[in-house]
């Protein structure tokens, strides 16, 4: 997928105007970019529209219309954007109650490593998380990760081929495994790959 340019924004003004049903658009487009790994821990796949909304609803809030805040703004973003070998997701760890997170998140320090997608037979594929800084200390993790699945050539083959993918989490604190996952969802994650 290609990065975002300055092209592919709208000033606000227009945005403003479009909001409402670029809003509307985007959580249809959601539905199928989501993975609920068990009760706690979900993973949304970004892509160049998911990226886009960001980026207009960041440039909104911010009240950023100068060229230099538009493209620290595609900078920040554009990373996430998958380019073609690989998925891109944020990890959530979805706890409401807050003590009750800040227990879980010290039990889970290292969770982002620990998980996986895995295409047909082939071996399961882990994250290379927080490229962009970390997001743990010695206490606890964070409840947001970024990660990036790199997979193979053959993988990709493979899933463009149509063979399954699943997803899960390995961890001593937190397990869980998705099965095979839903076609909707399936096939938007092979619409990611080159």
């Amino acid at each position: 997928m290609q990065p975002l340019t300055r092209d592919d924004l709208l000033p606000l003004e227009k945005y403003a105007v479009e909001r409402a049903a670029m809003r509307q658009r985007v959580m249809a487009h959601k539905q199928n970019r989501r993975l609920d790994l068990g009760h706690q821990v979900a993973l949304y796949f970004e892509d160049r529209l998911t990226m886009q909304y960001q980026i207009q609803e960041m440039l909104r809030v911010e009240r950023i219309f100068e060229p230099d805040g538009i493209q620290e703004e595609l900078d920040t973003y554009n990373p996430l954007i998958p380019d073609g070998s690989n998925w891109k997701a944020t990890m959530m760890v979805q706890i409401e109650d807050v003590e009750e997170r800040r227990a879980a998140l010290a039990e889970m320090q290292g969770i982002e490593d620990r998980i996986w997608m895995r295409i047909g037979d082939h071996p399961p594929v882990t994250p290379i998380a927080d490229e962009d800084l970390e997001r743990d200390n010695e206490e606890k993790t964070s409840s947001v990760h970024f990660l990036r699945f790199e997979l193979t050539p053959e993988m990709v083959a493979a899933a463009k081929a149509g063979e399954p993918i699943s997803a899960g989490v390995d961890h001593p604190a937190y397990r869980a495994e998705s099965g095979p996952l839903p076609e909707a969802v399936r096939a938007s994650l092979v619409a990611d790959l080159a």
